[in-house]
């Protein structure tokens, strides 16, 4: 599309998935962009997070099934081996290619991207600092703040990058640790509890809930706490650690239950803050909530006309696709159309080893909502399940270890949600996602033909065990 003159200008603050993303569906319906990011493009995501640990913990998921190649007929020399060093310098070529790759898109789009820091001084005004020590300005008939959040500053864990570190400095270790303290097992602290106990260090979490991924669906945290333990971790939950001293090269925290764990090193993942600070939001009155994120409606608007917000920083759901679909939004009403957000259905993995995909409601919220609409709540869910182990193509492949579960409403067979733990979790809970998306049932689920053999198949067995109609569960006998 041809961009002149007047066509609009659109400034964005932040290029991670919410921002990029928002700046090329903006130049696709023919706006002037200019993208302001002081670090590299793609953000926390591509850089520092979503990407790079699933780079690393691919060649754990490697080497899992190396030791396991014994099994399956498969002769390899020796015993399997990391060498995170060459795991991260992989790794740093991933994200490197996806960068450049994001770059190219601003260039054929004809986005312009300044390398700098970026603060309101009006309402349709930004001033930007560059890197480079020079100032400019950019005028714009509509803001996009896609400025997304970091990592926490807890006094009681001083973050160091050396001893006490976050996501970021753990994913460019070089040598193994021989010891890891997690402090926090929620879905980032049992993703490096996966990896680093993949490759051999001694790893121990700690989290203040009485379980692990607390807003997981209880089932399914279970098999990931098992699988964990399996492989070595250390689990203390419903504790915190109340002091953490430094030792002769190791750190020693003493917990409120009145254990002591010693490691090499504590990796902190409580959680992160909004980047709302800095930005000028209170010089053009833009209102924050009351844990300093930006509050937005379902068109992605702030309280300013003009002034949109997107990503982790409005306080969502804190997840990259779900900024890219927020980005999508905020542009389309920028440039004059009218779209709303809708988080009704929004899947997510969690690339645990196995990994979980999972969307809609848990098991446990279903039933607490059915309690506040005045409904039975062992009555008015019902729910189906799945074993991997009952799947021709996961005993094929040697992926036994797994579940498929399905939570409906029991008058309608409305799916409520959907979770899986297992290989390809990920992938296969969109299916899952497209029927509560298209307002189908669980029976409408099972109808449907599922290639065999397929893991896919666990879902439609699933979808049948709801009905208590699943062919390859055995029959339970009365007692």
């Amino acid at each position: 599309m041809n961009k002149s003159s007047s066509s609009p200008r659109i400034a964005i603050l932040g290029a991670g998935p919410g921002g990029y993303v928002a700046a090329i569906r903006a130049a696709q319906l023919g706006a002037r962009v200019t993208v302001v990011e002081n670090q590299a493009l793609g953000g926390v995501c591509l850089n520092w997070g979503c990407i790079p640990s699933k780079a690393l913990l691919a060649v754990v998921e490697l080497g899992e099934k190396a030791k396991k190649a014994s099994e399956l007929g498969l002769k390899l020399d020796g015993p399997v081996g990391y060498d995170l060093a060459r795991m991260v310098s992989r790794k740093n070529k991933v994200v490197e290619n996806l960068v450049k790759g994001i770059a190219t898109l601003f260039k054929t789009w004809g986005i312009e991207h300044l390398d700098g820091t970026g603060e309101l001084l009006d309402e349709r005004t930004v001033r930007v600092a560059k890197r480079d020590g020079t100032e400019t300005r950019v005028q714009a008939d509509a803001l996009v703040l896609a400025t997304g959040s970091s990592w926490p500053n807890l006094p009681l864990f001083p973050i160091d990058g050396q001893r006490i570190i976050t996501s970021k400095e753990a994913l460019d270790l070089t040598e193994i640790p021989a010891s890891l303290l997690i402090i926090g097992a929620g879905v980032e602290g049992c993703e490096f509890a996966s990896l680093y106990g993949g490759i051999g260090t001694k790893v121990m979490m700690v989290e203040m809930m009485p379980r692990i991924l607390p807003l997981e669906d209880e089932e399914i945290a279970a098999v990931t706490d098992r699988e964990l333990k399996k492989r070595g971790v250390a689990v203390h939950t419903g504790t915190t650690v109340e002091k953490l001293e430094r030792g002769n090269g190791t750190l020693k925290a003493t917990l409120k239950n009145g254990a002591s764990l010693e490691a090499e090193k504590v990796l902190v993942s409580v959680g992160r803050g909004f980047n709302s600070k800095g930005l000028g939001l209170e010089r053009v009155g833009i209102r924050l909530g009351g844990r300093g994120e930006i509050l937005v409606n379902e068109r992605m608007e702030t309280n300013v006309p003009g002034i949109f917000a997107i990503g982790d920083v409005v306080g969502k759901a804190m997840l990259a696709h779900v900024a890219s679909a927020q980005g999508k939004v905020a542009v389309d009403n920028a440039v004059g159309h009218t779209r709303e957000i809708n988080y009704h259905v929004v899947p997510a993995g969690i690339f645990t080893l196995p990994e979980i995909g999972r969307v809609g409601l848990t098991e446990e919220q279903a039933r607490e909502r059915s309690q506040t609409l005045g409904q039975d709540p062992d009555t008015a869910v019902k729910v189906g399940r799945f074993r991997y182990l009952g799947l021709g193509k996961a005993q094929a492949v040697g992926e036994t270890t797994g579940l498929y579960k399905i939570i409906t409403e029991s008058q309608t067979g409305r799916i409520m949600g959907v979770h899986i733990i297992g290989a390809h979790a990920a992938d296969l809970v969109h299916e899952a996602a497209m029927a509560m998306q298209l307002g189908a049932t669980a029976s409408k689920v099972a109808e449907m033909i599922h290639a065999h053999p397929t893991l896919s198949e666990g879902l439609m067995e699933a979808a049948e065990d709801v009905d208590g109609l699943a062919i390859h569960i055995a029959r339970k006998r009365a007692t």
